[in-house]
Formats: structure tokens, C-alpha cells, sequence
């Protein structure tokens, strides 16, 4: 096709005129005209990242990189010899991934068929990897179907990687350089490349769920145990821990949900969307022949299933974890060394020492090793910054009756002695006055409390946990805090991660959305109030977290939370990398969506915008 002609129609289907272009070319050429303002008489070579910047790339992507080798080798042995070159893109469009015969390396880099190539839609116009991120569908972008007569030679076909939380990772595409044929020859690409993407989130989700159930299913038992449709991750309280893109389409259906909603299916008991429960599963495993192992959906389609326990745990490698000690967080490596190691610590006395910012769940964290230890006494918490100086010494160790001005007539029991036969947790110990460090000491030394004017001594036993988010070490170099208490508190260290570094956020969410949501409801998040979630930084950790889902519980209509209804504290911050969510939406909004003017007002290019509004979900209304 002539370029004349070519811009020519973009120009026509722009303008709405009819073309017998597939809907889904028709629509990413209205995107590029509309909201990436591209020009389609303007010829844009490939752009290939530095070094530098593609290395960022792919450390990002390492852990998709390595589990994804092996079928993209599997995949070009397969059509090895018929010069199609294999590119793995992450979510932004670079190509981090490369598989493609080195004699044409030079053509290929040309094309931007190669490692480190940029083919955002935002930038490259239509394309096979820069749709299929638009739409999250498999898709063929054949020759004059690209926006930019640069790419009009190739032949792409493309299909989305999903990660575990049902959220588009990757981009798997199949490309050559020319086609003599028509654009339906690429119909077994298309087969193919999305048949590797379906067992590379397969393999993923396996990888990422080790310590739990994996429900394996298909319409056909003949390709159940060789070829899945799906797999969802399932917890040992029946909930949904993770999922394939083939599962959540599966399971959106059978619960009359959008399949774009994964936050909606993540972290909902399983018997919501299929006829079975957690403690059913062993019952679908290989001990069963294939054609009995069957379950319905909730909508009655029948599926074939195989479910794949979790590997049991050696004997006498870690006690078994309490269940108190469950609700610390999600399944991630992260949280389960942390349990591991409390199971081991809990019913040991050994006094232990959390660390970690405010609001991250000290005392939580305290509460449960209590629990976990079958303690019979009380847990007594004293926040050793939020009681006067005064007062401290009193309601740390009681007071004898007239012991002071004041002083109740039949004294007091203080804090100490109550917490005795159980766990005396002091929160923010870093605060506490050197004068009482040294009476706390001699407690914890010889057992023993004495009250304010008392004559004698009353024996006392308990379970020391101290926490702060000061580091105590610093402290004690800088004579604040005694060396000899410090010994005597840290004889285990504990620390919990800030909220922005936890790896079990969709948990914690999960969690959160539930405490709140109004009596026999539930509450969902739009993508774009998910977004936001995720991108602030969150200084007040689980307690800023929990106060935001709080607000917008109350402000937000039909058990939906949108952006509009999360706390300006969220949406505000400079701490949101990029252009922020609720920042992007208003100038949007003040622009008519106007993306080239949006990116005028807020001082960066189109490509930033697009970019942004992709990854927050948001339309060029805001």
C-alpha cells in the first residue's frame, strides 16, 4: 500500500468512515490519533533503549524472564526455520526478552525486532505488543494493519502474560520481518503464541504458590494432566490465592464478574465461583482416574480438575504454625520466614524485640506471638511514649496505699504485676527514661516488682516483647538507652517490613476491604483506586492504610471504591511515582481530554500520560 493511500485511511477511520479493518486495528488507530496524537504522515524509526536503561528492564522482569525461557525455546524450536523472531515484552513495552536467528541481526535492530525495542502503542502507534497491552487480548497486527508506515512490512502477532494477581505482567510476541501471505496465515502464530503465554502463567502461578493448593482444570479430561485451560492457588482457608488469565476469565464468568476485576476474585473463597470446598481437593488429585475428577462452576459448565497439595513440610523442620499466627499476612516467602520463625520462637519466653516503622503492626505482631505462646496470663501493653514521665514509674510498677499526694486509698497494682503469668509487651521502649530503664532492668533480673512505697517486693514472671522504631542500638551508643537492658530485651530481633516494601499487599487489602465493607456486602475497587493504592508510599503503613479504606468505605456508592472517593492524603503525595493518579485525572479532566494538553499542564511528554493513565486505569475523561 501506498503511504498516501495508508494515511488516507487511518485518516477516514479517524474521521469515523468505514474500512474493513478487524475492530480491535480500527480502534488502537483511533487511540493513536486521539489520545497518543500521532501523526500517521510522520515515519518514526524504532527506538531501541540504551544499555543502561534496559538493564533496569530486565532486573525488573528477571524473575518472569527466568521461568519464561523455557517456552519461548520451546516455542522457537517449533517454528524454527521459518525466520520468525520471538520478543518478550514487560508491561511497558520494552522488549526484554529476544529470540531470533543472529544472521539477521542487523535487519531485525532495524525493525526494532530486538532487545530493548520500545513498542508502547504510545510511541511505535499500532502495534501487535503495544495493542494487545491496550486490550489484554491475543491479536495479529499484519503489515499496512500499523499505524507508522515504518512497521508496515511485519507481521506481529502478540498475547498477554498475566501474573498471579490476574494483572497484565508481559507481552509474548511472534514476529517476522515480511509476509507474502495473507494476514489469516498467522491464525497458528496466534494459536501458538498464546498457547506458550497460557503455560508460562501456568508455570508462574506454580512457582509463586509452592505452600499452596494448585487447582489445575480443563473442558476435556484427554488435555487435563497435558495441556490446562487454567489454575487458580488455592489457601488453606478455601480463598483464591492467585490465578491464570484462562482461570479468572473462567471464574469471572461463573460469578457474573468482569474478568478486568481481578481484585474481585483474589482473596474470595473458591466455593463463590465453583461447586467445591478446601478440604474437597484431595479428592481431585492423580489418586483418582482423570475422568472422575470432575466439579461444576457456578454458572454449570462442567470442568476436569487436578488439584496439586502443597509439598509436606520435613518432620521436625518447624512446628506447626498456630492459627493465630496465619493473619499475620499472605502466602509470600516474605511473611513465611517471619511465621517460620515465630512458631519456633512463641512457646520458648525468650523476650523478643520487633522493629519496624510506626504503624506497621508491632503491637498486632505482639498480640499474636502471646497467643501463639498458650500463656495463661494476660497481655498488658504500655506504650512507653504515650504516658508522661510522671506518671510512668506508677503505672509501671503500682503504688502502696498514701504512698503520695493523690494516691488511691487502697494503692494500686501496676502494669507490671498485672501482666504476670503472661506477656508484658512496652511498646516504643526507645522512649522510656533512663531512671526506669534501671528499675525494669532489676525487675526483669531478679523477677521481682516492687510499688512506689511499698516495704516489700512482690515475685512476678512474664513473657517480655518490646518494640520501637528507633533503633536501639544507635541509642545505646549515644548513652539514651542502657547497654545491659538492651541485652536483656533483644535476645530475639524481629522486623516488620513497612507497607510499601510487603509482598502480600493484595492480602492486607483483601483484608481491609472486608473489615470494612457494610454488613452482608462486600466492596470492590475500581482499577483506578487500585492504582493509587498501590503507588503511594504509604508513611503511616497498615494504620494510614486501613483509616483510607475506612473513608472510602463510607464515601464510595454500590460497594465500589473509586478514586474519587480514597482520601486526598492518597492521591496527593509527591510519593506516587510519575504523574500521580488523582493529579492525572483532574488535568484530564481540566484539558476535555486533551492528553497532548494534559501533558503540557503537568510538564511531561504524551508518552509519560499514556503510560500513567494505562497503568491507573484511567479514560481521557479522568
Amino acid at each position: 500500500m501506498a503511504a498516501a493511500d495508508h494515511v488516507r485511511e487511518i485518516e477516514t477511520v479517524g474521521l469515523g468512515g468505514a474500512t474493513t479493518r478487524d475492530a480491535y486495528v480500527v480502534q488502537s488507530w483511533r487511540r493513536c490519533l486521539d489520545q497518543h496524537q500521532l501523526d500517521p504522515a510522520v515515519n518514526c524509526a524504532p527506538v531501541i533503549l540504551p544499555a543502561g536503561r534496559l538493564k533496569e528492564h530486565r532486573q525488573q522482569a528477571e524473575g518472569l524472564i527466568a521461568i519464561a525461557r523455557s517456552g519461548l525455546e520451546g516455542l522457537y524450536r517449533h517454528v524454527a526455520g521459518q525466520a520468525y523472531v520471538l520478543l518478550l515484552a514487560d508491561s511497558q513495552g520494552i522488549t526484554v526478552e529476544y529470540l531470533g536467528d543472529p544472521r539477521n541481526d542487523g535487519d531485525l535492530r532495524k525493525a526494532g525486532l530486538y532487545m530493548g525495542a520500545d513498542w508502547a502503542e504510545a510511541r511505535a502507534g499500532t502495534c501487535a505488543i503495544g495493542s494487545c497491552l491496550a486490550t489484554g487480548e491475543a491479536l495479529t497486527i499484519h503489515q499496512s494493519d500499523h499505524f507508522d508506515m515504518t512497521h508496515t512490512p511485519l507481521s506481529c502477532t502478540a498475547a498477554p502474560i498475566y501474573d498471579a494477581a490476574g494483572q497484565l505482567s508481559a507481552v509474548l510476541d511472534i514476529s517476522l520481518l515480511s509476509s507474502l501471505q495473507e494476514k489469516a496465515s498467522q491464525n497458528l502464530a496466534r494459536h501458538l503464541v498464546t498457547a506458550t503465554a497460557r503455560r508460562i502463567e501456568l508455570a508462574n502461578l506454580m512457582a509463586r504458590t509452592r505452600q499452596q493448593w494448585v487447582l489445575r482444570f480443563a473442558l476435556s479430561p484427554e488435555f487435563l494432566d497435558v495441556d490446562p485451560e487454567g489454575g487458580i492457588a488455592i489457601d488453606d482457608r478455601g480463598r483464591i490465592a492467585g490465578v491464570t488469565h484462562g482461570a479468572m476469565r473462567m471464574l469471572a464468568h461463573a460469578g457474573g464478574l468482569d474478568w478486568r476485576t481481578p481484585e474481585k476474585l483474589i482473596g474470595q473463597p473458591v466455593s463463590r465461583f465453583l461447586d467445591i470446598e478446601v478440604d474437597d481437593l484431595p479428592g481431585l488429585t492423580r489418586r483418582r482416574p482423570t475422568q472422575e475428577r470432575f466439579l461444576r462452576a457456578r454458572d454449570g459448565n462442567l470442568l476436569f480438575a487436578h488439584a496439586i497439595e502443597p509439598p509436606a513440610r520435613p518432620r521436625g523442620t518447624m512446628p506447626a504454625l498456630p492459627p493465630v499466627l496465619r493473619q499475620l499476612g499472605g502466602d509470600t516467602p516474605q511473611i513465611g520466614a517471619l511465621q517460620a520463625k515465630l512458631a519456633k520462637l512463641s512457646r520458648t519466653g525468650l523476650p523478643i524485640c520487633i522493629h519496624g516503622e510506626t504503624g506497621t503492626g508491632k503491637e498486632f505482631l505482639a498480640r499474636a506471638i502471646h497467643e501463639a505462646s498458650g500463656a495463661k496470663g494476660a497481655f498488658v501493653a504500655i506504650n512507653c511514649a504515650a504516658i508522661p514521665e510522671q506518671l510512668i514509674e506508677a503505672e509501671l510498677f503500682g503504688y502502696a496505699p498514701g504512698a503520695f499526694t493523690g494516691a488511691a486509698p487502697r494503692g494500686r497494682k501496676g502494669l507490671v504485676e498485672e501482666a504476670d503469668g503472661g506477656t508484658l509487651f512496652l511498646d516504643e521502649i526507645g522512649d522510656m527514661p533512663l531512671l526506669l530503664q534501671t528499675r525494669l532492668l532489676r525487675v526483669l533480673a531478679e523477677h521481682v516488682v516492687q510499688p512506689i512505697g511499698a516495704a516489700a517486693s512482690r515475685p512476678v514472671r512474664f513473657r517480655v516483647i518490646s518494640a520501637s522504631h528507633r533503633a536501639l542500638a544507635v541509642l545505646v551508643e549515644q548513652k539514651l538507652f542502657r547497654e545491659d537492658l538492651y541485652y536483656r530485651l533483644n535476645a530475639a530481633a524481629l522486623t516488620l517490613p513497612p507497607l510499601r516494601e510487603r509482598e502480600d499487599f493484595e492480602w492486607l487489602l483483601g483484608r481491609m476491604l472486608a473489615r470494612h465493607a457494610p454488613r452482608a456486602a462486600t466492596l470492590s475497587l475500581t482499577a483506578a483506586a487500585l492504582a493509587a493504592l498501590r503507588a503511594h508510599r504509604w508513611p503511616g503503613n497498615l494504620r494510614e492504610l486501613d483509616n483510607a479504606i475506612a473513608v472510602a468505605a463510607a464515601l464510595c456508592t454500590g460497594g465500589e471504591i473509586g478514586i474519587a472517593d480514597l482520601p486526598e492524603t492518597v492521591l496527593g503525595g509527591a510519593d506516587m511515582p510519575g504523574t500521580e493518579a488523582g493529579k492525572l485525572a483532574a488535568a484530564l479532566r481540566a484539558c476535555g481530554g486533551n492528553v497532548s494538553a494534559a501533558a503540557r499542564q503537568l510538564g511531561v511528554d504524551r508518552t509519560t500520560i499514556h503510560r500513567q493513565m494505562r497503568r491507573f486505569g484511567l479514560s481521557r475523561h479522568g
